[in-house]
């Protein structure tokens, strides 16, 4: 058998087939493939520490305080011109994926899939570039520029101790139990204070386990708009366990 030369393409075994990378959403299932794989993963992650202030020394020495999650960034090539469709109808479902659900009150957690590589994330920034247009001026040709940031289980164990602050960032319970606040339950209700970039679904997935249920929350505080919540609102979780 002769060995491939140079400048000639390695023979593909039986049944080969490119890994299509594909963008999942896991709360629906809907997969949306990218037209072009990516040329480039570009992967972040680093730690945070805060300085410690003490007189008379160069430089202060330096507490680690956590680590910071992971982020994943790309360029995703679209092309529609030789059929002449609008590349909008491409990228607008990938751009979407930025909104916010109706049962969850935040956007969706997704899965980014390209063969062996998987990483559960949710989408930070969609920036759309259009290099190409038709006469009519229908664009045909888009870069589209993605970042996403790791996601971790609001249920994780250090995230409920409050040792760790995670997307959606959580705080730990003020109080627990009868007398925590106005309106509280029984033994089972918890008190939250409301930080800032928190919504009800993050608040109802760290206490009851299932960001649909936000409406619970929402009717024992009496809130009327979900999305009108200032931080520093005391709420009390009904059968919410810190």
């Amino acid at each position: 058998m002769a060995l491939p030369g140079p400048g000639r393409p390695v023979p593909k075994p039986a049944g080969y087939e490119l890994a299509k990378a594909t963008i999942v959403d896991t709360g629906t299932g809907t997969a949306y493939p990218v037209m072009y794989n990516p040329e480039e993963l570009k992967v972040e992650q680093g730690n945070a520490y805060a300085e410690i202030p003490v007189p008379g020394l160069d430089a202060p020495p330096l507490q680690y305080i956590r680590g910071k999650a992971r982020t994943l960034s790309m360029e995703l090539f679209f092309d529609t011109y030789e059929s002449g469709e609008d590349v909008r109808a491409h990228t607008g479902p990938i751009v979407a994926l930025l909104d916010r659900e109706r049962r969850t009150m935040a956007p969706p957690v997704l899965l980014f899939s390209l063969g062996r590589v998987r990483f559960r994330c949710v989408m930070l920034e969609a920036g759309q570039r259009y290099t190409l247009f038709l006469r009519d001026g229908t664009p045909v040709r888009s870069t589209l520029s993605v970042r996403f940031q790791e996601y971790a289980e609001a249920g994780s164990p250090r995230i409920a101790e409050g040792l760790v602050l995670g997307p959606p960032s959580l705080r730990a319970p003020v109080g627990i139990g009868a007398g925590g606040g106005a309106g509280a339950g029984g033994g089972g209700d918890a008190v939250h204070v409301t930080a800032v970039g928190e919504t009800l679904g993050s608040i109802a997935a760290a206490y009851l386990g299932d960001p649909g249920r936000w409406r619970r929350i929402a009717d024992a505080n009496k809130i009327k708009d979900p999305l009108d919540v200032p931080p520093g609102t005391r709420l009390v979780i009904p059968g919410g366990r810190g």
